[in-house]
């Protein structure tokens, strides 16, 4: 039987939304690129597969789909498992195969830790399992056939701090990638009455013959359509949060008289040193 864990916003760590992904795409295998990609269920039966083995029919469940009726069949296979492991937690199944980002969000962080208090550190090869079905939007660059072992962390704690260190980090990377192709491909210069000689011919898994300067391109633009989807679910995130600062703040200006009002208001207007607001925000107040 599951071990039950009950998550609260005072027990819950602060996983960043980034991480959480990089989780289950490394646990599984996957390519998911947002949070509400999750919404079909599938990672979840799958993780409850790793966790309980047999305790989800794998051949039934839906991989690769658009469609909200099998979204619900996933998730009605994953109260299932949970009802044969007694696990108590209610899956809002209404709410997620909406394809919403909070509420999505708030079921993966309970499923993460969920999932600490129930694995057992075992060898689990995720595409193999699914008979190499792919799995989340991103494209995969090459299938490992290799049983993955997934750590479990020490902490659920994030190593980003903010998403400013998200973003950089990012731009860094396709940086870097850019600066690295340049130097390990140099352009040749054309011959007057010669063909320019290709680089060299891969045949990938799928039977595909490319080369490998085209291979870099798409990685390249593969990284760049990443770092933009990272950057528009920041910015949706933060206005999330951002919003709920305005209505906290709104509640305090109503109630002026209360003692710890003051304090409360205090704390929303502290910056640090150096800090400026955007132009035009002190407006906007």
């Amino acid at each position: 039987m599951a071990v039950n864990v009950h998550s609260t916003n005072v027990t819950t760590d602060n996983m960043s939304r980034h991480d959480l992904l990089q989780w289950v795409n490394d646990c599984l295998q996957s390519r998911f690129n947002k949070i509400e990609e999750l919404c079909t269920g599938a990672a979840y039966c799958q993780f409850m597969d790793l966790l309980f083995p047999g305790s989800v029919p794998v051949k039934r469940i839906k991989f690769k789909t658009h469609l909200e009726h099998e979204y619900l069949n996933n998730f009605k296979l994953l109260q299932g498992a949970f009802k044969n492991k007694g696990v108590t937690k209610a899956v809002p199944i209404e709410r997620l195969v909406k394809g919403k980002f909070q509420d999505n969000l708030e079921f993966l962080q309970w499923f993460k830790k969920f999932f600490d208090a129930n694995y057992c550190d075992r060898e689990y090869d995720a595409l193999l399992a699914r008979d190499g079905q792919h799995l989340g939007s991103g494209a995969l660059s090459s299938h490992n056939s290799n049983p993955v072992r997934v750590n479990k962390p020490s902490s659920l704690h994030s190593s980003t701090s903010s998403l400013k260190s998200d973003s950089s980090r990012l731009l860094d990377g396709v940086a870097r990638s850019s600066s690295g192709a340049r130097s390990q491909y140099p352009v040749k210069p054309v011959i007057p009455g010669k063909s320019p000689i290709p680089s060299v011919a891969i045949n990938l898994d799928d039977g595909r013959r490319v080369y490998r300067d085209d291979l870099k391109i798409e990685e390249l633009s593969n990284k760049i359509s990443d770092m933009k989807t990272l950057i528009r679910d920041l910015e949706k995130e933060r206005d999330f949060y951002f919003g709920k600062l305005r209505d906290i703040e709104e509640l305090c200006q109503d109630n002026t008289n209360h003692p710890a009002i003051g304090r409360v208001l205090d704390i929303l207007y502290t910056t640090e040193e150096g800090f400026e607001p955007p132009l035009g925000a002190i407006d906007d107040y």
